[in-house]
């Protein structure tokens, strides 16, 4: 179809004119939309003016074949009053516009057919650009989310490297060190704690053994004291 081929190749043009001079996705598809829009509106306009040809087509069969009608019927009522030579002229000039009613149908019918593929057309059109904008919506919805993909990659590939990893990596170290300075600390308390309870579990033992000397020696004094 003409208009769809002219729509085709003013989009293609300018599709490409865009991409050479932009790297917005957002701008490309909002253009095109608006390219879309234009050729829309100068379809309508084609299709309202096709339309109105049309309808003028009708008018004229319409009136040339009335016309035509009328010739007949005058050359009817010269038969019947026997004027023969204005019966003639009367059939001559219905064949002229008869003639001429025929070439109006025969573009009238031709018309026809353009209006009707002009209207599915403009239809086309118009549902071409309601999936334009479908596409469009969804096309700047994955696109925003890649961007959002590929900022939290580039972030997280800069975080592993970075110096802030290599806080946390030295911060790590030092709790650990405290952690083994406590454990070494708690161990050293509990060998003092023991070292303690030895010291007094043998202060016992000496005390113990003393009493035990003690109560040796009463009986070997009352042994000795009996004998004398």
């Amino acid at each position: 179809m003409p208009i769809l081929e002219k729509f085709k190749r003013i989009i293609k043009s300018n599709i490409n004119d865009i991409l050479d001079h932009t790297e917005d996705p957002e701008k490309v598809l909002n253009q095109i939309l608006e390219d879309m829009q234009h050729e829309l509106k100068e379809t309508k306009i084609h299709v309202a003016a096709a339309i109105r040809d049309q309808h003028r087509l009708e008018i004229q069969y319409k009136e040339n074949l009335s016309i035509a009608e009328k010739w007949e019927q005058r050359a009817v009522q010269f038969v019947q009053t026997g004027e023969d030579s204005r019966a003639k002229e009367a059939l001559r000039r219905k064949r002229s516009f008869a003639e001429l009613a025929t070439n109006f149908k025969q573009q009238l019918d031709a018309h026809r057919e353009s209006v009707v593929m002009l209207k599915d057309g403009l239809m086309t059109l118009q549902s071409r650009i309601e999936e334009a904008q479908r596409k469009k919506e969804l096309l700047l919805a994955r696109q925003k989310r890649a961007q959002a993909e590929k900022i939290i990659r580039e972030t997280m590939a800069g975080i592993s490297t970075s110096t802030a990893m290599g806080a946390f990596e030295r911060i790590d170290n030092r709790v650990l060190d405290a952690e083994a300075e406590a454990e070494a600390a708690r161990e050293v308390d509990e060998l003092s704690l023991d070292h303690q309870f030895r010291h007094l579990e043998t202060d016992d033992l000496d005390s113990e053994l003393a009493q035990l000397k003690e109560r040796v020696r009463k009986p070997e004094s009352g042994d000795s004291s009996d004998g004398g």
